[in-house]
């Protein structure tokens, strides 16, 4: 009899009575089956605990009994029945105590060793007696899959609905339930607009990114809509993230598709859920053309492609990517012929100008070897660029046109998205105008809190206005009469569209990929690159791999020989002058100086103009004063007075002397009867003597 199991040791402890319902509703709606667990105090009371020592933990109305994380009615009883407190636990069922078997046989397990019994509808249990451990781990256990059965039945009902698509989901912003429960585009016609741009720019630019940063440059705001909290449902306008751009564009429901399964959620034992993304080879169920979307199936399909071929820039799988900034032409599209790794870019500073190489260090960076093989990009992007040039010489008209339609077509979108702005500000003011006029004037604490949100209102107004002119007037500079008629006069000249240095390298790579699929590069005696079109035929390329710069610094033989012939009448300066007339140039494409000159000597061993007149018998000046017993000075100034012949050969006017052969200069002297020097030819031994 269950008196037995009740003793005084049972008695001198306290009773514990668990009550809980599972949701918020059955507190509400099922009032019923919570009276009944509060009567279970009177049958304590009958056993004879006195009324107060039963202690109603009643804190846990409207959660859930499935785990234990949330539940601080439940923690706290199985802290008293720990701490030998308790002598009796009371609940109307076990699925009242517990929903899973670890938590109740937990606690079977702490009443067994503190010596508490447990009441429920049905009886009194001991769990220390074996026969009543058994019972109450076989209720334990039904009631554990009275619940799997219940949470069986709801899904399968979703998943019949889901299987029609006619599962409600939370829509995401842009789209919104209607009264009749279809889904439909949100009828704000500012986020339609929203929407639409952001599925018509990454048409147009390929990247997220690049979405991103137009709606940004342009002072667009985008729409997010609070999921929790006490603004739920409201509308909010924030700065557009790539994050959200993303979850944008990967996101079926904008293709009008119904899509169940995408996420697969687990409860972690900390009581929180892990979500994690499911690959799309797995989704349960994908019904397209259930409701209306702001693109079609085909243009999600392609995007996606697109976004996973931009991903493949970044994993460890990296092939192609976005295009990016730079002026590498084959960005993203450039293999490597010997591993069939995709190939990086290194710029280098050259000649004035950033030059690409391209370079495949897969090898290098996974396995610690070597450079596979490294490319000049200069050359490699001219021949292909030439090869695009022949390949859009039909179609370049029809190309400018769409790119004119295509510059005014955005123009007039983000207009249309601006003027939205402008309308809501509007009404948002003319909202808060009306909320101050309603208010009593006397009531000054709501009247000046109304009046503050209407200044804020029109201030907001004005900045939205002013950035509408503001880009507004920009945007009137790209399509003025001007500018239209110099595409048109361009269209027919698409070389010089390309090569105009006004075109961002990003729009060349946008081209380039339209035609061009990838180019594969093989670094031998000449450069070998093998071009995939998209239309599938394959040319092949041989260029000529670029000089070494050592070569390209080298100084052009014709004008050392050049430079070797004019040293044999003249000095560094002058060979350096004549040069100049003759129109030659250093490697750089600069003028020669007297430098560069006596370089080029020291460099190819050529003989200074004063060696090759040394060479040729010549004498200083006090080589010849020796030979002619004079001083230095008489030999200078027989020089300038064309006694002696001289030979200039360097700049600073410094000679070199002709010896005399068949000649002699007769000394003059001064005083009375002065006389000059004189030059005195022996000729068949007769003297000849001149006065100079």
């Amino acid at each position: 009899m269950p008196e037995l199991k009740v003793t005084s040791r049972h008695l001198e402890l306290d009773a514990y009575l668990y009550i809980r319902q599972s949701t918020p509703r059955q507190v509400l709606e099922n009032t019923e089956s919570t009276q009944r667990q509060y009567a279970l105090r009177d049958r304590a009371i009958a056993f004879g605990w006195p009324r107060e020592r039963i202690h109603v933990l009643d804190c846990d109305l409207g959660k859930s009994g499935s785990r234990s994380a949330g539940r601080d009615g439940f923690q706290k009883l199985v802290g008293e029945v720990a701490l030998g407190k308790a002598g009796l636990v009371m609940g109307l069922e076990v699925s009242r105590l517990a929903r899973n078997s670890a938590d109740w046989h937990r606690l079977i397990e702490l009443c067994s060793l503190a010596g508490a019994l447990i009441l429920d509808e049905d009886g009194i249990y001991d769990p220390s007696n074996f026969n009543d451990r058994l019972l109450l781990g076989l209720k334990g256990t039904m009631s554990e899959a009275e619940l799997h059965f219940l949470k069986a039945r709801m899904r399968g009902g979703m998943l019949n609905k889901a299987r029609r698509g006619e599962l409600e989901m939370r829509p995401p912003v842009g789209l919104v339930y209607r009264e009749d429960g279809v889904l439909s585009l949100d009828p704000d016609t500012q986020v339609q607009a929203a929407m639409r741009m952001v599925f018509e720019t990454f048409e147009r630019t390929g990247s997220a990114m690049h979405t991103v940063k137009l709606f940004n440059e342009q002072g667009l705001r985008f729409p997010r809509r609070i999921r929790k909290g006490l603004n739920k449902g409201e509308l909010h306008w924030v700065e557009a993230m790539h994050s959200r751009m993303l979850q944008v564009l990967h996101n079926p429901r904008y293709a009008g598709a119904f899509v169940y399964g995408r996420v697969r959620s687990r409860r972690l034992p900390d009581g929180k859920h892990s979500t994690t993304k499911v690959p799309r080879s797995d989704w349960q169920f994908v019904i397209p053309g259930i409701h209306a979307g702001y693109i079609t199936w085909e243009q999600f399909e392609a995007n996606q492609k697109r976004l996973a071929d931009n991903a493949l820039g970044f994993g460890k799988a990296r092939k192609f990517g976005p295009v990016r900034e730079g002026p590498a032409l084959l960005q993203g599209r450039v293999l490597c012929g010997i591993c069939g790794e995709r190939m990086g870019i290194h710029y280098s500073f050259a000649h004035q100008q950033i030059v690409p190489t391209y370079v495949c260090q897969e090898s290098s960076i996974r396995k610690g070897e070597a450079v596979c093989q490294r490319v000049p990009g200069a050359g490699v992007d001219q021949a292909i660029g030439a090869l695009l040039l022949e390949l859009m010489q039909p179609m370049t008209l029809e190309i400018a046109l769409a790119v004119q339609q295509e510059v005014e077509a955005r123009i007039t979108e983000t207009d249309v998205l601006r003027r939205k702005q402008i309308e809501r500000a509007q009404y948002e003011a003319e909202l808060a105008r009306r909320r101050f006029l309603k208010v009593d004037p006397d009531h000054r604490l709501v009247a000046d809190s109304l009046e503050a949100e209407w200044n804020n209102k029109l201030r907001a107004l004005a900045e939205t206005q002013a950035l509408y002119e503001q880009q507004t007037q920009k945007q009137r500079l790209l399509i003025d009469s001007q500018t239209r008629d110099q595409l048109l006069s361009l269209a027919a000249d698409f070389p010089r569209i390309w090569n105009d240095p006004t075109v961002a390298p990003r729009e060349r790579k946008r081209i380039f990929r339209l035609l061009i699929e990838d180019v594969t590069l093989i670094n031998g005696e000449t450069i070998q690159a093998h071009v995939r079109l998209r239309g599938g035929a394959t040319p092949s390329l041989t260029l000529t791999k670029p000089l070494p710069i050592a070569q390209i610094r080298k100084t052009k033989s014709k004008v050392v020989a050049e430079i070797d012939g004019l040293l044999d009448h003249y000095c560094d300066r002058e060979v350096a002058d004549i040069l100049n007339r003759q129109g030659l140039r250093t490697w750089q494409d600069e003028t020669f100086n007297l430098k560069k000159i006596a370089h080029i000597r020291r460099t190819f061993k050529l003989k200074s103009r004063y060696g090759r007149l040394r060479a040729k018998g010549l004498l200083t000046a006090k080589e010849m004063s020796v030979q002619l017993d004079v001083d230095p000075s008489t030999i200078h100034n027989w020089g300038r007075r064309g006694l002696l012949r001289k030979y200039p050969y360097d700049n600073n006017r410094r000679c070199l002397y002709k010896p005399l052969d068949a000649s002699i200069i007769m000394k003059g002297h001064g005083g009375r009867g002065a006389k000059h020097p004189t030059l005195s030819l022996l000729h068949n031994r007769n003297e000849v003597q001149y006065e100079t």
